[in-house]
């Protein structure tokens, strides 16, 4: 009896070697699209809902011009002294703005029913580039209530400020540009969100493939088959349906993979074959 043997050199590929490819990786995405999409889809939905459920904040903004009143013994200095002294000020202005002192002001004016701590949360300031202008800016559920309580702070910031006083004088507060209503909400973005969400989820739906084909331990081509067993490969074995009556009914459960057999034959004295 005679087996016909495999070449050596496939013999020798290790069996527990792995390593993929560019086509294997696109081979891989083409299998599992059907998964990666649903990861992607899955994480996209979610993230939109939970924002969709979020309440909408809306954001109005005014802007204040901090100047300074000469004091008595301030000179004459020159108009470009004068404007580096106010943009180094502005910094600090910011600070006293987004304070407890000028929310507490605001809120007894407009009699709101919030606390100082989260009146803060919501306001802020900040300077507009190296200027002397301050942009005021405050997040309400409420449009109306957004833009008054802007153009509040601002008009309450003055008075806070009355007793600050620096060797060119006391320093001054007005309004530059009021606050309007805002027509369109600042937060939640569900459409930006959501585009975040879709990147991220094909990319963990890809790692999610790559994770699964790792641990994948079925044969993947033939010539896995004849690497692993050390022998070729004569023959393969489908799957198929056999007709019950009027139904087909289904032998075994379907794969994802087809596994591979390899039939060896030998021939006996008198001719004839016979399967092993």
């Amino acid at each position: 009896m005679t087996i016909k043997q495999a070449p050596s050199a496939l013999a020798d590929t290790p069996e527990d070697g792995y390593g993929l490819s560019l086509a294997d990786v696109v081979r891989i995405i083409r299998e599992r699209v059907v998964l990666i999409l649903l990861v992607a889809l899955l994480l996209t939905g979610c993230v939109v809902g939970f924002s969709l459920a979020q309440t909408s904040m809306y954001e109005a903004s005014t802007t204040i011009l901090i100047g300074q009143e000469e004091g008595k013994n301030a000179g004459d200095p020159n108009l470009q002294s004068k404007v580096e002294g106010l943009q180094a000020l502005a910094p600090v202005m910011t600070e006293a703005i987004d304070s407890r002192r000028v929310a507490e002001a605001t809120i007894r004016r407009l009699n709101l029913r919030v606390t100082p701590a989260n009146f803060v949360k919501n306001l802020s300031a900040e300077q507009v580039s190296d200027t002397p202008f301050i942009k005021v800016k405050y997040k309400s559920p409420s449009p109306g209530e957004a833009q008054n309580v802007a153009n509040t702070v601002a008009e309450v910031l003055p008075d806070q400020i009355a007793n600050m006083d620096v060797s060119a004088g006391p320093i001054t507060a007005t309004v530059w540009e009021r606050a309007v209503v805002p027509s369109d909400p600042v937060s939640p973005s569900p459409l930006r969100n959501g585009f975040v969400a879709l990147v991220l989820g094909l990319v963990f739906g890809v790692g999610l493939a790559l994770l699964l084909e790792y641990l994948d331990e079925s044969w993947r081509s033939p010539q896995e088959v004849e690497q692993v067993a050390g022998v070729p490969t004569y023959a393969l074995i489908p799957h198929y349906e056999l007709r019950s009556g009027d139904s087909f009914r289904r032998r075994g459960r379907a794969l994802r993979r087809e596994r591979y057999l390899s039939i060896f034959r030998s021939e006996r004295p008198n001719g004839q074959e016979e399967e092993r």
